[in-house]
């Protein structure tokens, strides 16, 4: 870390009267949120509140989650630990239990002197949260769950013939619904409220947003910003023929809601109709814009009270979402539009515009954040967080052992990067890969066992994806649910995809005999695992 730099972080932990601050902490969840942001260089975006939080942060560009499924992708960010180490890929059991008595990245807040408060959906509720959001580990007061959400799969949707359902496509009224509201509507007062509290004591604010997840549920006002005339179905939208069955996702939550079982597509391969994948799409987007708006108006909120110039904030997705690429549908796969997700993170005196773009009236549109290309994973939030804030002791790396300290990481900080930008820089990290995985009940599509969503008595083949700077490499293989881990000797299906040629990963090469090395040494490295894939500086 360069003097300049030093000084600069010093100054922004330092009050006025000369006592060392800690900052507090925004940690902002969207649920399902793939990387749909102007700021990341989407075209049908409509994000300007996000957009606008970017150009006084850094923008990972290539952040991937460890599993593309709600449950295991929170428990795993939350405890720095990889789905392997927390023995949960699915939604039906606690990892305090099962796995080990990990401590939470909101837990060490709360140790460290930090009043820590979740809001919306954070943890997955349920049994993979002991019906408690983790309490009382991790939060200092009851977490808060809107009150109509109870409601989230109410029959309130329109159809074309004007009856309501239980629609995937779904823009409503506000005022019209059922406790005349909407759940994220509700968390963003709740958040509201909480900023506007005094308390002494430094805060780790968790907001988590419901939407674009399932149900496209969302005022009806938000598809102004999204004609139909300018949505179009994604070039990839086909299942490609050189896709292993195993890998197929079928998209089985979409077939459930009304409007789209009854259109009778057939089970697996049966593709989705044009105009239904452009409804589709215009709704994500539109779901999208409506919590960009709630983010603006939470942003709004901090910077009006003091918490403004001492507030960390962290905006991510849980994973992806695919709208309509491969054919595919929702999440449930290892593909990049499943597993990329965005991430963005402001320092206060770190990452905001320098003074003189501010004394030369520099206009805003002209400022642009900092880039980072870094390969970067999910489980890094928890260290980075750490280190940012120096709220207590780094993090330390997990032991290659099969028990494993409560407190740990199976990520790395993204401090020293962050702190390495400044303002308006791109630069790179030690990381050579990404990884991810998902599990499978069978080689082939089925709704009983559900493909999307097994339990883990019924997994059987885990497919596990590494993401290098140029290449995407899977291999599905059997996997021993008894014992935790893949047996590498019976690999059933493999992946390659070539992102200098094929960033949409159509092309899967990894049967060409001319690849056979580039297979070899890729197969190699996801072996070895992601310690492997540290490089030393």
């Amino acid at each position: 870390m360069s003097f300049v730099v030093r000084c600069l972080l010093f100054l922004a932990i330092v009050s006025s009267t000369g006592k060392a601050v800690k900052k507090n902490i925004l940690f902002i969840v969207v649920d399902d949120l793939r990387p749909a942001l102007g700021c990341y260089n989407d075209v049908n975006a409509h994000t300007p509140h996000i957009n606008a939080l970017a150009k006084k942060s850094v923008v990972f560009k290539h952040a991937f989650a460890q599993q593309a499924l709600c449950a295991p992708s929170r428990n795993s960010f939350l405890t720095s630990r990889r789905p392997d180490s927390i023995r949960l890929y699915d939604f039906y059991s606690y990892w305090r239990e099962t796995a080990g008595n990990f401590t939470t990245l909101p837990q060490y807040f709360k140790q460290n002197g930090y009043h820590t408060m979740s809001i919306g959906k954070i943890f997955h509720p349920g049994i993979s949260s002991n019906y408690s959001d983790d309490q009382p580990y991790s939060w200092s007061e009851e977490p808060f769950h809107p009150p109509t959400e109870q409601y989230r799969d109410s029959p309130v949707c329109h159809g074309t013939s004007g009856q309501l359902g239980r629609n995937l496509i779904c823009p409503v009224s506000v005022e019209l619904q059922p406790g005349k509201s909407l759940p994220d509507l509700q968390s963003l007062e709740a958040a509201k409220k909480f900023l506007r509290e005094k308390r002494e004591e430094p805060f780790l604010l968790a907001v988590g947003f419901h939407k674009p997840h399932i149900p496209l549920k969302f005022p009806r006002e938000y598809l102004g910003y999204h004609p139909l005339a300018s949505i179009k179905v994604p070039v990839n939208h086909m299942r490609t023929p050189t896709l292993p069955t195993v890998a197929w996702n079928p998209w089985t939550d979409i077939r459930r809601r009304d409007d789209i079982a009854s259109l009778n597509i057939s089970f697996p391969f049966g593709p989705m109709p044009d105009e239904t994948s452009k409804l589709i799409r215009q709704s994500y987007y539109a779901a999208t814009s409506y919590i960009d708006d709630l983010i603006g108006q939470l942003l709004k909120e901090l910077n009006s009270h003091n918490w403004k110039n001492n507030t960390i904030i962290i905006l991510t997705g849980d994973h992806g979402w695919s709208l309509g690429e491969h054919g595919e549908w929702s999440k449930y796969s290892n593909f990049e539009v499943s597993v990329r997700v965005p991430l963005i993170i402001h320092v206060p005196g770190i990452t905001d515009v320098p003074d003189y773009v501010k004394t030369n009236e520099v206009p805003s549109s002209s400022v642009h954040p900092s880039i980072s290309n870094a390969i970067v994973e999910l489980v890094d939030i928890f260290p980075t967080l750490v280190e940012l804030s120096e709220a207590g002791d780094l993090l330390q790396q997990c032991p290659d052992t099969e028990r494993q300290p409560t407190l740990c990481t199976e990520g790395v900080s993204l401090a020293p990067l962050i702190y390495k930008a400044g303002w308006k820089g791109q630069f790179t990290t030690r990381r050579k890969a990404a990884f991810s995985q998902y599990p499978r009940p069978g080689m082939y599509p089925t709704l009983k066992p559900n493909s999307d969503k097994p339990h883990l008595s019924q997994i059987e083949y885990m497919g596990y994806s590494l993401r290098t700077h140029t290449h995407r490499y899977t291999e599905w293989v059997y996997f021993q649910k008894q014992i935790f881990q893949p047996d590498w000797t019976k690999v059933v299906a493999r992946e390659l995809y070539d992102h200098t040629i094929d960033p949409l990963e159509d092309l899967n090469l990894a049967d060409r005999p001319q690849l056979h090395d580039l297979v070899h040494m890729l197969s190699a490295q996801l072996h070895a695992g992601w310690r492997h894939s540290l490089a030393t500086e």
